[in-house]
């Protein structure tokens, strides 16, 4: 048996990557590393006990020489029997449409088709022909791209595909392994000239960085490999201790918003503190770019120093992440706006998360054992009351104090939120006198005791704050 092939199966065991009984997709483009992986499952399937049904896609970028490719494909199924599944897509015209990167484009649609087809022929597995070399590439780029953990761990042998798996049958060997395997079995392939080519970021990887490293060391693909292993297990370990204790510490709340005790999160190790950050910004967004973003997840952490104040930094995508002293509450930016409105009395009167009474305390209801109710002199204030947000300069005069003291500390020493001070609803008489803030503070007009003069009442309860 060639070295290769004892290499390739005991990998596939050692990982578990194929059940006997499983039917395969192998995606193969023609060129040296699927034709090779696509003559070792030609030579083994039987003994695995698989069903073996080949992907090709021609991305209509060179002509007649894809072209080539996909006949030459076909050509190779009708020779050993094997069933082709092969389309062509017209990736320059779907890309001056779309626009954006052609080789995104590419593996877009190819994985498309793949997902198409292992649907409509109820195939269980995708084969993809990535080897040591092609995790070496990879794990250098994203070294080069991110300062995330995670983008570290490179390619998975076997990973979820919608409701399908891919394996990587091929990630134990190299490329140059690949290559004299397929000629010590007399197969041909069909070279794809761009990969000559420096004008994609992999190509010039592989041509210039990853010889220098094998100079140094011929076996640094393997290295590589049994790294991106190790990493990939701690990973997961680490993954599903932040897993299991994200509801824990984050509490989801309405329009996709958490909130986050702070002292919580800052009793986890930094490892899990990291990820679960990093699962927090995954469930606020689709985007990887975000996802891996080494400076957006340290910005979180450095809140969450310190439990001092509040402060509100933007995050991608129109969030907010806003720190309440010791709470974290990540949302989507709010418009506030608060219209001045006329007080009713002897009626309860909505203003959003706050009813107010005012009038004749025989004839209040209470709806809530929390509820508070302050008395005071109708002779003492000027009606009608008006209800508003505050404004620059505001004061109101506190029982006990001789000189008014600025809204805007009572609400820092309250430790209201800051975005919610400019849409506080602050009760006002027909001079624009403040006479409460409202669910916070009353001015000295009022008691929390019916005195003897006092022949009317304010009354508040809180619907939701």
């Amino acid at each position: 048996m060639h070295g290769l092939e004892h290499r390739v199966l005991d990998f596939i065991r050692q990982h578990h990557l194929i059940k006997k009984g499983e039917r395969l997709l192998v995606a193969c483009s023609g060129g040296v590393d699927s034709m090779a992986l696509l003559t070792f499952f030609v030579k083994f399937k039987e003994q695995l006990g698989v069903e073996v049904v080949v992907a090709h896609v021609d991305h209509m970028l060179r002509g007649e020489e894809s072209h080539g490719d996909r006949l030459f494909v076909e050509q190779f199924c009708e020779r050993y029997e094997l069933q082709v599944v092969s389309c062509a897509i017209p990736i320059a015209d779907i890309a001056e449409k779309r626009g954006g990167n052609i080789q995104s484009i590419c593996r877009e649609e190819r994985y498309r088709f793949f997902s198409e087809t292992m649907e409509r022929l109820a195939l269980d597995t995708l084969l993809t022909a990535h080897h040591a070399d092609d995790q070496l590439e990879s794990m250098l780029m994203a070294l080069t791209k991110s300062a995330n953990v995670g983008s570290l761990t490179g390619i998975q042998a076997s990973r979820d595909f919608n409701n399908k798996k891919i394996i990587r049958p091929f990630l134990a060997v190299t490329k140059l392994e690949i290559r004299e395997y397929l000629q010590d079995n007399g197969g041909g392939f069909r070279e794809d000239a761009s990969n000559a080519k420096d004008t994609y970021t992999r190509n010039r990887f592989r041509h210039r960085i990853v010889p220098l490293l094998k100079e140094e060391n011929a076996h640094v693909s393997a290295n590589v490999v049994h790294l991106t292993e190790q990493l990939q297990a701690d990973q997961a370990y680490l993954q599903q201790l932040a897993e299991a204790r994200f509801s824990a510490i984050f509490t989801k709340r309405q329009n996709n918003s958490y909130k986050m005790e702070i002292s919580a999160l800052q009793k986890e190790p930094l490892a899990l503190q990291r990820r679960l950050i990093l699962i927090l910004l995954n469930y606020l967004y689709n985007d990887s770019t975000i996802l891996q973003s080494y400076a957006l997840c340290t910005t979180i952490l450095k809140l969450c120093e310190t439990v001092d104040g509040t402060v509100t930094i933007d995050l991608p995508e129109d969030f907010t992440a806003r720190r309440e002293y010791a709470s974290m509450l990540f949302e989507k930016k709010q418009q506030h706006t608060f219209a001045p409105a006329t007080v009713a009395l002897n009626e309860w009167n909505d203003f959003g998360a706050l009813r107010i009474f005012i009038g004749n305390p025989e004839h209040v209801e209470l709806q809530s054992d929390a509820a508070e109710k302050y008395y005071f002199s109708a002779q003492t204030v000027n009606f009608p009351f008006y209800v508003r947000a505050r404004e620059d300069g505001d004061r109101m005069t506190v029982l006990g104090m001789q000189k008014g003291k600025k809204v805007s500390r009572i609400f820092i020493d309250d430790k209201i939120p800051l975005v919610e001070r400019d849409c506080w609803p602050l009760l006002v008489d027909a001079h624009n006198s403040i006479l409460a803030v409202l669910a916070v503070r009353v001015n000295d007009k009022f008691s929390t005791t019916r005195r003897v003069a006092d022949d009317t009442v304010l009354a508040i309860e809180r619907i939701s704050i």
